[in-house]
């Protein structure tokens, strides 16, 4: 659990995005930006797969940051099916750099699920070509790695890339079509659907696994 979480707001293109700030015990070592699934299947920062990430990078030291995309809580506007979100995200990442100089300066860590990766698969593209705010690490659980696009998606080579063997909602040969084009490992937990319910636990340790590695 994290020490205390701080609510407060950044400056989307459609208004405010409402976001949580989970602050471990000591002092920040870094931060993590984790985005959330689909708004218009019922998505929020609160999401199951989305805390667990968030208390892992916590646990390890890192300020977890946990958005709203547009219309879901506090954060204005309405669901732009990714286009939007891609937008408030690349900005929200640069105000928390201007707000936080310090913890920015640490190692910081890009993570996703579902509709969040798709987010997060595209803003590192834009990174990339930019030649800035690269993270160490991209952790994509339930990728939705060939959905929701409208700029180019990328993900590092070391990428953590994790997926349920039961998955529903995206199916795990999906995923595998996506990995084939790329060569990118891909972590699969057994009989997990794309909640990872009964799984998280296993989920949480994989990810803190890696995030050690990365520290």
């Amino acid at each position: 659990m994290p020490a205390h979480t701080e609510l407060t707001t950044f400056d989307g293109l459609a208004g405010v995005i409402d976001c949580a700030l989970d602050w471990p015990d000591d002092t920040p070592l870094g931060w993590a930006l984790v985005l959330h699934p689909n708004p218009s299947q019922g998505g929020t920062r609160d999401n199951k797969v989305v805390t667990t990430i968030s208390r892992a990078c916590v646990q390890l030291g890192l300020v977890a940051v946990r958005p709203n995309f547009r219309g879901i809580g506090g954060s204005a506007g309405e669901f732009d099916h990714g286009k939007g979100e891609l937008l408030d995200m690349a900005a929200l990442v640069e105000q928390f750099r201007v707000r936080y100089p310090d913890i920015a300066a640490g190692k910081w860590i890009l993570g996703g699920f579902s509709f969040g990766t798709s987010i997060g698969l595209q803003l590192y593209a834009k990174w990339t070509a930019e030649a800035k705010n690269l993270p160490d690490l991209v952790i994509l659980t339930g990728s939705a790695a060939l959905r929701f696009r409208h700029a180019e998606a990328r993900a590092p080579e070391d990428a953590l890339v994790i997926h349920g063997e039961d998955d529903d909602v995206v199916p795990l040969s999906e995923v595998m079509e996506w990995a084939r084009t790329v060569a990118m490992p891909i972590v699969v937990i057994p009989e997990a659907g794309h909640f990872f319910h009964g799984k998280l636990l296993v989920l949480r340790q994989i990810i803190l696994n890696r995030i050690k590695a990365c520290l």
